[in-house]
């Protein structure tokens, strides 16, 4: 008789378990948390902005001068002065967005910047997906 008790509690257990990950499981749907084509979760932020920018050289360190780029986010330009000498074929740009925002193209390596005439142009894509800002970055090397 006792083991009879205690293989129906054993069961209980496990069948109260089960729901309770049923339950988990389908409270965790798609539509509560959507994300994007990245696996990046999409908010309600339609904020779209640049608030600093860095460019690194092969040895990860700073290119830029002393002088802080200068990011303009009503005309969407970022102006930055790098170091004389600097290897501009091979920067690793660094952007930080407001929360939430994503950068388009993905930067996933090394960047040449070194054609100064025609600057780089990154997109910068709102947390709700709706806003879309081109940054035009301009180079010029110190003196």
């Amino acid at each position: 008789m006792v083991i009879k008790q205690y293989d129906m509690k054993r069961y209980f257990n496990i069948l109260a378990l089960f729901l309770f990950t049923a339950f988990a499981w389908m409270s965790c749907s798609k539509e509560d948390f959507p994300v994007d084509e990245d696996g990046l979760l999409i908010t309600t932020r339609a904020e779209c902005y640049v608030s600093d920018f860095q460019l690194l050289g092969s040895d990860f360190q700073t290119v830029l001068t002393a002088k802080k780029p200068v990011i303009d986010t009503t005309a969407c330009t970022i102006n930055a002065e790098v170091q004389y000498g600097s290897d501009l074929k091979n920067v690793y740009p660094q952007f930080s967005l407001v929360t939430d925002a994503k950068l388009d193209p993905k930067i996933t390596g090394k960047v040449d910047f070194s054609d100064l005439a025609n600057p780089r142009k990154y997109t910068v894509v709102s947390g709700n997906r709706q806003v879309r800002k081109t940054y035009t970055v301009y180079i010029t090397i110190q003196q």
